[in-house]
């Protein structure tokens, strides 16, 4: 990202439509709800979730509201005060399809309009999102102290009072960018929506780094080519081990380089066990070759002595 920034996701809320549910850790892909909106500001220099204390997929700070269940701008008071970059990034945690491109978009915006205090995101339906956007630090503290000031405390206000006061800049994005999961039936949409074709790839292999704790850029294409070639070249069961084999051998050829090259390791390792596979298919052709042109010999042969 072009601005190094903080980041502050607020986790608390009474959760009414889901029965009082705790929503942050209800499961969407196997993946608590923080936890993937987590995996969506990563690249903050430091990130304060404000609600209840919880197992999380990484390193966090805290920060509670006072009273907690004061509301939204009560807990981004309190979380606001523990950010130390210009910048800070504003997320609710039931947002299933945060991705690290939203932040960068909001961002880059905010970077682009020196003269704005946020950039927010619209949604489909052109409403702003105070809680998927980008704020510079002193303006957000600043018009949280004015709103103090005028109703003696921040429990209970609206959130829209908060941006009346900021010159804001709007960033449009996709329809599932601000998608937040209010009800049941919105986690069921959810659910739904990550295992269709198009997507449940990408979120597996999501689900499963951010579960092994593991970053590194996977060409899926590649993979899914070398596990073909493997279970067609060799046999079935061999697909999954030797994908196995070769994210091992990358990891190996990503620490001796220091870390880096890790795409690049696992392309390298993949074309050479891909190659070995053809290899072996190509000798169980020229066999199965050999062994069609001796039958033809023996069955010619034994005509020949049939007819003599």
């Amino acid at each position: 990202m072009t601005t190094l920034y903080d980041a502050v996701v607020l986790a608390g809320g009474a959760a009414k439509r889901l029965g009082g549910a705790d929503k942050p850790g209800v499961r969407v892909g196997g993946r608590a709800l923080l936890d993937r909106v987590l995996a969506g500001c990563r690249g903050a220099g430091r990130t304060v979730v404000v609600g209840g204390r919880r197992a999380t997929v990484r390193p966090v700070a805290w920060a509670r509201e006072e009273p907690p269940g004061g509301g939204p701008l009560a807990a981004l008071d309190a979380g606001v005060r523990e950010v130390g970059a210009d910048a800070v990034l504003v997320l609710s945690a039931d947002l299933p399809f945060l991705d690290a491109g939203t932040g960068r978009r909001l961002l880059d915006a905010l970077t682009a309009a020196p003269d704005a205090d946020a950039a927010l995101l619209v949604d489909a339906d052109g409403r702003d999102q105070p809680l998927v956007a980008a704020y510079r630090t002193e303006a957000l503290r600043r018009e949280l102290a004015l709103l103090t000031a005028a109703h003696g405390t921040l429990s209970g206000l609206p959130l829209r009072l908060l941006t009346q006061g900021l010159r804001i800049v709007r960033v449009t994005a996709g329809p599932l960018a601000s998608f937040d999961c209010d009800t049941w039936e919105d986690i069921a949409t959810a659910r739904a929506r990550i295992r269709e074709h198009g997507n449940v790839l990408d979120e597996w292999i999501t689900a499963v780094k951010d579960e092994l704790g593991i970053e590194i850029d996977v060409d899926t294409g590649v993979l899914l080519d070398l596990a073909r070639d493997a279970a067609h070249g060799v046999a079935r069961p061999a697909a999954p081990l030797t994908t196995f084999l070769v994210g091992y051998a990358a990891a190996q050829a990503a620490a001796q380089a220091g870390g880096d090259g890790g795409l690049e390791a696992v392309a390298e390792a993949a074309r050479k066990a891909a190659a070995l596979a053809n290899r072996w298919a190509a000798e169980a052709e020229a066999d199965a070759e050999a062994a069609k042109s001796v039958e033809a010999a023996k069955s010619a042969e034994a005509e020949r002595d049939t007819a003599g």
